[in-house]
Order: C-alpha cells, then sequence, then structure tokens
C-alpha cells in the first residue's frame, strides 16, 4: 500500500546497511525521551543495569525469533499475529491480531500525552498532558490527523526520514553531555535507591514494561529479510542495530543519575529527559529535548496510525476480521481501519484522563498489551523447534533456534508476570468484547462460531474481564 512506505522498504535486494538503519529507525521510539524519570520512580543505578541486561538479553532473543521465523516460515506474511494463528489456531490468532492493534492505538495515546506535558511547561492549562484542555488539543489533532491519512499520505518515507534524524540527533547530544556533566558523587549516592523504591528484585520487575515499550518494533527487523541481497546480512544486521539501540537506552538512564539525585528525577515532568539536560546544561537543554521531541512524536504518530490501520485491514483480508474491515480507498488508505484505530485511540484518551498518571498508565498498558502477540511468536518458535517442523530438509541451526525460543518465550511469559494482575485485568476486559468482531467474521464465512477449545478460551477471557470490571469497581486494581 501507498498510504504504508514508512514501512516498506524502497529496494528489493537490502544491504547490510540498509537494514540496520531499519532496525535502529524502527526501535527508537519517542519513549525514550521519558526513561530517566520512570527509571528513577522505580530503582537505582545497580538495578536500572540488571533491568536493562535482562531486558536486553530477552529482547534480542525476540528479535531472532521473528527473524528465525521469517526464515522458517516465509509464507507467513500477514503480520505478527500469523505466527500465533499457524501455531496455535484461529481464535488466539484473532486475539493477538486485536492485541497487536490495540496496544499500537494505546501507543498513539502516549504521544499526545507527551506533547502536551511537554508544551504544559509553558502553558500551565495543559497540565501533565491529563487536563481537559489537554483532551480537547489531543482530540483535535487526533482528527486532523485521521483527515489527513483518509486523503493519502504521498510522503510518508521522507516524513520517516526526518523523524528519525529528530528522534537520534537530541538522544545523542543528551548523552554527551550529561557524560561531561557528571557528578561522580551524585552518582554514587544513586546506585542502591533507599528503602522507598524496595527490594532490588521488585526494583527490576518495576522497570519491565518500560524496557518492552522502548523497545516495540523489534519485530519489524525480520519483515524485509525475505528482501535481503543476503539472508546472512539480517542476522548481522539485527545483532548489530538492537545492540546500537540498546547502548543508547541505557546510557540515557545511567547518565541521568549522575545530573540529579533519584528523586528529584522521578519528579520531573515529561519530557523527563528534557528536565535532567536543563539541569546540566541550562534551559536551552530542556528547549532542544522538547522540540525534538514534538517532531519526533507528530512523525510517529502518523506512522503508527498507519501501521495500527494496516493490522485490521491486513487481517480481514486473511479472513480474521468482519469484511467491512478490508475496503481500501482510492489512494490506498483502508478507510473503515483506519476510522476503527482513530476511534479507539479517542477512547483511550479519554480513559487515561481517569488516572493518576496518564502518561505511565498509557505506557504500560500498550507494553501490556504487546506481551500476548510477542509471546505466542515466541511459542510458536519454540514449537517449531520442538516439533522439528521445517528442520527435517534444513536442520542447520537447530539447537540455537531451540534455546532462542526458549528464552524468548520464558523472557515474555516472565513479563506478563511482572506486568502484574493489574493490567492482565485490564487487557482481558479490552480482549475479551473484542470477540463480537471474531463471531462477525465467522458468520460472514458461514462457519462454526467456536470449536471445543475456542470455547475454553473465551470461557477464560469472559471470566477475566468480569474480574477486571469487578476489581475497578471496589477499588481493588485502579488507573
Amino acid at each position: 500500500m501507498a498510504g504504508t512506505e514508512i514501512a516498506k522498504p524502497s529496494a528489493q535486494q537490502l544491504t547490510f546497511v540498509t537494514i540496520t538503519a531499519m532496525v535502529v529507525g524502527s526501535m527508537v521510539g519517542a519513549g525514550v525521551f521519558s526513561l530517566p524519570s520512570r527509571f528513577a520512580q522505580e530503582t537505582g543505578i545497580a538495578g536500572a543495569l540488571i533491568a536493562w541486561v535482562i531486558a536486553g538479553t530477552g529482547m534480542l532473543m525476540l528479535a531472532f525469533v521473528f527473524q528465525t521465523l521469517a526464515v522458517r516460515k516465509p509464507d507467513l506474511d500477514a503480520g505478527v499475529y500469523a505466527y500465533a494463528k499457524a501455531g496455535f489456531g484461529e481464535y488466539i490468532g484473532f486475539f493477538s491480531a486485536f492485541g497487536y492493534w490495540a496496544s499500537a492505538c494505546a501507543g498513539n495515546v502516549t504521544y499526545w500525552i507527551l506533547i502536551m506535558s511537554t508544551v504544559g511547561a509553558v502553558v500551565p492549562a495543559l497540565g501533565d498532558g491529563d487536563t481537559l484542555l489537554s483532551l480537547a488539543l489531543s482530540t483535535a489533532g487526533v482528527w486532523l490527523f485521521y483527515l489527513l491519512i483518509r486523503r493519502g499520505v504521498k510522503d510518508a518515507a521522507a516524513i520517516n526520514r526526518i523523524v528519525t534524524v529528530a528522534k537520534v540527533i537530541p538522544i545523542l547530544v543528551f548523552v554527551v553531555l550529561a557524560l561531561f556533566a557528571l557528578d561522580p558523587e551524585v552518582f554514587a549516592d544513586n546506585w542502591s535507591g533507599d528503602s522507598d523504591v524496595g527490594s532490588l528484585y521488585d526494583q527490576v520487575t518495576g522497570t519491565m514494561l518500560v524496557t518492552v515499550f522502548v523497545f516495540l518494533g523489534v519485530e519489524g527487523a525480520s519483515v524485509y529479510s525475505r528482501h535481503a541481497k543476503r539472508r546472512k546480512d539480517v542476522g548481522r544486521a539485527t545483532v548489530l542495530g538492537f545492540l546500537a539501540v540498546f547502548s543508547v537506552f541505557a546510557s540515557v538512564t545511567i547518565v541521568s543519575y549522575g545530573i540529579l539525585p533519584y528523586n528529584e528525577i522521578a519528579d520531573l515532568r515529561q519530557p523527563s529527559m528534557g528536565g535532567v539536560l536543563q539541569a546540566a546544561v541550562g534551559e536551552w537543554g530542556a528547549v532542544f529535548v522538547s522540540v525534538g521531541l514534538i517532531v519526533s512524536v507528530l512523525g510517529a504518530y502518523l506512522a503508527w496510525t498507519l501501521m495500527a490501520a494496516e493490522v485490521l485491514y491486513v487481517a480481514a483480508k486473511d479472513d480474521d476480521m468482519p469484511r467491512f474491515l478490508n475496503k481500501i480507498s482510492d489512494v490506498d488508505v483502508p478507510g473503515p481501519a483506519l476510522l476503527m484505530s482513530t476511534i479507539l485511540v479517542q477512547v483511550m484518551l479519554v480513559v487515561t484522563m481517569f488516572s493518576a498518571d496518564a502518561f505511565n498508565f498509557a505506557l504500560d498498558l500498550t507494553s501490556a498489551l504487546t506481551l500476548i502477540p510477542f509471546l505466542f511468536a515466541a511459542g510458536y518458535a519454540l514449537k517449531l523447534a520442538l516439533t522439528r517442523e521445517t528442520y527435517v530438509e534444513n536442520p542447520r541451526g537447530h539447537g540455537r533456534e531451540l534455546i532462542v525460543g526458549a528464552v524468548a518465550t520464558l523472557y515474555t511469559a516472565f513479563l506478563l508476570y511482572a506486568a502484574g494482575p493489574k493490567f492482565i485485568l485490564l487487557s482481558f476486559i479490552i480482549y475479551a468484547p473484542a470477540t463480537i468482531l471474531f463471531v462477525m467474521a465467522r458468520r460472514e464465512q458461514g462457519r462454526r462460531m467456536f470449536a471445543p477449545v475456542e470455547l475454553v478460551i473465551l470461557a477464560i477471557s469472559i471470566c477475566g474481564a468480569v474480574a477486571g470490571v469487578v476489581a475497578l469497581a471496589t477499588g481493588a486494581i485502579t488507573i
């Protein structure tokens, strides 16, 4: 589709350099601008270092999973959810598609909150992106983008290049300047935090969801493997690109602890990276980061809105969503899917207004919704290795891929555990009603609504949703 050139290669024979650039571009998200305060709210330096080692190892394994599946199952090109469908059935595949789409929409909510919080430093009425004025302006922005995309996006690839530069330059400048301004005494005082942040285990688990958020896009590294000039370029580019982004993200977090006491970093408004740089070099540091963030976020919102609509459209083309979602306009824009994505963003924007911390709530919900598709993709890679499917004629790499699949599966399962019951129950509240779309698709095809196993999954999702609603109503969990 012309409307989604942001996510497509410009050539059919991609080189190592091009693939590496794609990996870096897909993973450098606006969430990095919030890293200092989010980590400081949960942990000291020791916990942060351990958290990044765990996240780096786990996410690298996931990157290898997607690269392996692209090679082992090149016919499955309908999106990440296709792996869940192939491995565990149509209903699980549907949930995976819906969860991936919903996570993209929830992620888009964080962009508007970040923009409003950034401008809120100058216009106090916008608060931290959680006031009625910020909701009104965000709503206007959401629907303006809908109208823009509805008319077609001709220069999406150029926009993506500008956005990537706007993201990367402020981040690199921040790291360099913070290193020069780093105070060894402040750094040492922030090593372990204090009793307020809990045990080291609590500190590590408390930061897991934010590491998922900033690495969203790791799955994109494998999408272009079949276009590569040499297959080995994909693996090498995945490792190099991932390690480059990982080192930058970890550096942003760690050097911040050398500028301010961690409790002061924790209280910074978003984007907290601007507050840290302001403390290091003066007012212009906050302005520099804020300008880069706004350009980055607006471009990222365009990219992820296109991607969200594409997920629904492709799922509908594959008969996993109702047919009305596979309609496409004369300018190659999936109108109904785009409208449905915009509506969900709008609903989630309103919901965040009732949260005690709108940005962190939207961030954590985005990560939690993403974990289901990631878990089933990792599980499918592990299943292929255990059953030796696709390995009979090509056994090379079986041992390595078995280990990768196992580690990636355990890592994503651990992330769900670290997310805690709150976000699992909230995810059920979102997932369960989505079954209406599954029923519509089955009815259109004249098929049986649910197989016995699918009825069990449906019952679990409904029970989880009911439990979530009751927990919200009684105050057992809050947003």
